[in-house]
C-alpha cells in the first residue's frame, strides 16, 4: 500500500497537500491541467521535495530515500529514452552501467518479447514509430522490476486506438506482476478503461480513491466542472 501522510509540497505559490492511502491495482489521477497531478508523481518518486510530512511504501517511510533508492518505476511523456542507444542499450540501463551478462540478455530478450518487439534489439528510438517507442519504454520499467508504476500520460501523444492497446498492456502487465500503478489522466474513458479506483487532484487537495466508475457518475464538484458536467 502507498500512503502519503499528512503531505505538503510547495512550488512558488502552489500548495499540495494529501492525507491518503492507495489501494492495489491501478487508480487513475483525475483533474484539470495544473492542479498538480505530475507533482504529486514526482513527490512519490523523490524528485520533489516534500514541505511536511511523509511518503510511505507498505508501513516504511521512503520519503529521505533517493529516487533510485525507491520502490517506483515511472513513465514520462516523453518515453525518456536515450536517442543515440538502440533498443537493447537503453533496456541494459535498466540493469547494469556495464556489458550485460548472458542472464542480463536473456532478460531484456523475456521483456521485449512481453511487449511484442522481438527482433528489434538493434533499432535506435529515431527508427521506431512512437507505439513502439512506448513499448520499449515499458520493457525497461518491466526490467527495473519495481513494485509501483507511476504514469505520467506516457501515451498521450499516441492515436486513439494505440492509445486504448497501451493502456491494456500497461493492465495486462499489472495483473501478472501484481505490480501497483498511479496513472495521470485528462481523459475519463482511459481512466474507465483500466482503472478500478479514481482520485480527484484540484484545489489543492488530492481526493481519497474511489470506484472510478462511481465517481465520474457522480463527481464532485472540482471534476464536474473539470469535466463540464452539468
Amino acid at each position: 500500500m502507498l500512503q502519503l501522510d499528512n503531505i505538503q509540497v510547495q512550488q512558488g505559490s502552489f500548495t499540495l497537500s494529501a492525507d491518503i492511502s492507495f489501494p492495489s491495482g491501478v487508480t487513475a489521477l483525475l483533474g484539470p491541467s495544473g492542479a498538480g497531478k505530475s507533482t504529486l508523481l514526482n513527490v512519490i518518486a523523490g524528485f520533489v521535495p516534500l514541505q511536511r510530512g511523509a511518503v510511505r511504501w507498505q508501513d516504511k517511510a521512503i520519503t529521505d530515500l533517493l529516487p533510485a533508492q525507491r520502490p517506483v518505476a515511472m513513465l514520462f511523456q516523453d518515453n525518456n529514452l536515450f536517442a543515440h542507444l538502440t533498443v537493447a542499450q537503453n533496456l541494459a540501463l535498466a540493469l547494469t552501467r556495464k556489458t550485460p551478462t548472458e542472464a542480463q540478455r536473456a532478460q531484456m530478450a523475456a521483456a521485449l518479447r512481453r511487449v511484442d518487439l522481438e527482433g528489434l534489439e538493434n533499432r535506435k528510438p529515431a527508427a521506431l514509430s512512437g507505439g513502439q517507442q512506448s513499448r520499449v519504454a515499458l520493457a525497461r520499467v518491466l526490467l527495473q522490476a519495481r513494485p509501483l508504476m507511476l504514469l505520467d500520460e506516457p501515451f498521450a501523444a499516441l492515436g486513439p486506438a494505440l492509445k486504448r492497446e497501451m493502456l491494456d498492456l500497461v493492465a495486462d502487465v499489472a495483473r501478472e506482476t501484481g505490480m501497483m500503478v498511479l496513472m495521470v489522466s485528462h481523459d475519463p474513458e482511459d481512466a474507465q478503461r483500466i482503472s478500478a479506483h479514481a482520485s480527484v487532484v484540484a484545489d489543492g487537495t488530492v481526493s481519497p480513491p474511489a470506484p472510478t466508475d462511481a465517481l465520474l457518475r457522480t463527481p464532485p464538484p472540482a471534476l464536474a466542472r473539470y469535466l463540464g458536467a452539468s
